[in-house]
């Protein structure tokens, strides 16, 4: 039970810190903020559902995608722990992370595609996100891959809601505070992208001897 309780927190921060919901409210709200309440209810739910279904599937088939296409798990990791390295350190430096944010002031014909693309992604399911999810699944059993679906559902309803409330939410909190939020989020991002690499490495290693 300790294993598994340690494994479900280690799963919520890091959906946590990749979704960063805090740091993200503000910039959902720039984006729709001139839109009324049932508007921002609608993108918020269609962004958070596009980003389920995308971790879902890398989560339940990833290996599969990474077979068609030759890709080893612990190629994956090593990758997705540099690429989610950046990013927290992007975070930390009060950044905007490129790999994450990239091009979210981009011009939408209307905010239902909005909520697809930028919001659903890369900037709640990225490359970063998707990485996290994959290395959480691992070589772990299907009931494990259930609960990081689980997860990141939890975690995708803690964003959904802080979305709507994203209005609310701005008065409340000042910037800075939510720039420490953001260096905090961005420290965790680190240290699992480190923990990947190692986790990477080692397998590399195992292959190795196992050859």
């Amino acid at each position: 039970m300790p294993n598994l309780t340690l494994f479900l927190t280690t799963v919520f921060l890091g959906f946590f810190a990749m979704l960063n919901p805090i740091g993200n409210t503000p910039i959902f709200l720039s984006m729709v903020g001139n839109a009324d309440e049932k508007t921002i209810k609608k993108v918020a739910f269609k962004a958070v559902l596009v980003a389920f279904i995308i971790i879902t599937i890398f989560s339940l088939f990833g290996h599969l995608i990474f077979r068609i296409f030759g890709i080893t798990l612990p190629a994956f990791q090593i990758a997705g722990g540099i690429i989610i390295f950046f990013i927290g350190y992007d975070l930390l430096q009060g950044k905007e992370p490129g790999l994450h944010h990239s091009k979210l002031k981009v011009s939408m014909k209307s905010y239902e595609a909005m909520a697809i693309s930028p919001l659903g992604i890369p900037l709640l399911s990225g490359p970063g996100t998707i990485s996290t999810a994959m290395n959480f699944v691992g070589g772990n059993n299907f009931f494990y891959t259930i609960m990081v679906i689980l997860i990141f559902a939890v975690v995708c309803g803690i964003t959904y809601l802080m979305f709507i409330l994203s209005k609310k939410i701005s008065d409340k909190l000042s910037p800075s505070l939510i720039m420490v939020i953001s260096r905090i989020m961005g420290l965790i991002l680190a240290v699992i992208a480190i923990q990947m690499l190692i986790n990477g490495i080692f397998n590399v290693i195992h292959e190795f001897h196992n050859v």
